[in-house]
């Protein structure tokens, strides 16, 4: 209990975040030679799979070039300016701490599923989802504004009254758990862990293109709360990566802005104001043109 009680400074925390981010960084080149390897003795191993993973990167440099000059001055504006009107002033703590990431871990949860279930959301974070392949370089694909949809968790946290530098420091320590559930050469753990902790199995899953597994799994460090709010699936079938409609490219800037365009082409081409607003706001299998079609043919039949 004691332990759980010892105070931490906010330097103390900003050194755990800055010393997990960089060692798990480093650390996951090393098990992506692994999984490399892996797919030689496979004999998988081919040049699209090459560009596709240095593509990956690059979707990253982009994000945090976007990240350090506009996003981030924004999660500064917001963190910073809604901890002023914090509920309770909850101080930083081991116990605390482990709170807190637990309560990034369910605010990840929503955010995660309202990215998948709004468009103008999906339109960024389908970019994570748009390759065909699985291991630990596509953790680190991005889509350009990826970085807008957790500031809305965080600022939660800070209202509740947990400090802003231990609510950055459990939303990364959240983002690496999942880094390293990208990953096919791990099979599935025992029950209990597979019942309780995300792991890489159950994110296969949520990574999946079969109809069967759309929309599940959309946990950070915890797959609790799929279970709990209905949005849990096995792994059962052979999982199909990327998109429903795949994009087919390794070219960085197809990838890194592909969903935009094609939100601003769906836009376009929608009938009607009302139309063009909801395929924004709707679900990205949404359509307009569908729902139209049965009302007609609902009349008709009638």
């Amino acid at each position: 209990m004691d332990v759980l009680l010892r105070k931490m400074t906010e330097t103390e925390i900003d050194y755990w975040t800055q010393f997990f981010s960089d060692w798990f960084f480093f650390l996951s080149f090393i098990f992506l030679g692994f999984e490399f390897l892996r797919y030689i003795l496979k004999k998988e191993f081919n040049l699209t799979l090459i560009g596709d993973t240095i593509t990956n990167y690059l979707t990253l440099y982009g994000f945090l070039i976007i990240n350090a000059f506009l996003i981030g001055s924004l999660y500064v504006f917001l963190i910073y300016g809604g901890y002023q009107f914090a509920v309770f002033d909850i101080k930083n703590s081991i116990g605390t701490a482990l709170i807190c990431i637990v309560l990034a871990d369910l605010m990840y949860y929503w955010e995660h599923r309202f990215m998948h279930r709004v468009n103008i959301a999906w339109a960024t974070h389908s970019v994570h989802h748009s390759s065909p392949y699985f291991n630990i370089s596509v953790a680190y694909r991005f889509g350009p504004m990826d970085g807008v949809w957790p500031l809305f968790g965080g600022l939660i946290l800070v209202l509740i009254g947990f400090n802003p530098v231990l609510v950055l420091f459990s939303e990364i320590i959240v983002q690496l758990y999942q880094t390293a559930l990208h990953t096919e050469a791990v099979g599935k753990f025992p029950r209990p862990i597979e019942t309780i902790m995300n792991t890489p199995s159950h994110h296969r899953v949520h990574h999946a293109s079969n109809e069967e597994y759309l929309d599940t799994n959309y946990g950070g460090i915890f797959i609790i709360w799929d279970r709990l709010f209905g949005t849990f699936a096995e792994e059962k079938t052979q999982v199909i990566y990327g998109l429903v409609s795949p994009i087919n490219s390794i070219n960085p800037l197809t990838v890194f802005f592909h969903g935009f365009t094609r939100l601003y082409r769906t836009i376009a081409q929608a009938r009607g104001g009302m139309n063009k607003l909801k395929y924004i706001i709707a679900p990205p299998d949404w359509d307009a043109e569908k729902i139209e079609n049965a009302d007609n043919q609902s009349k008709q039949s009638q």
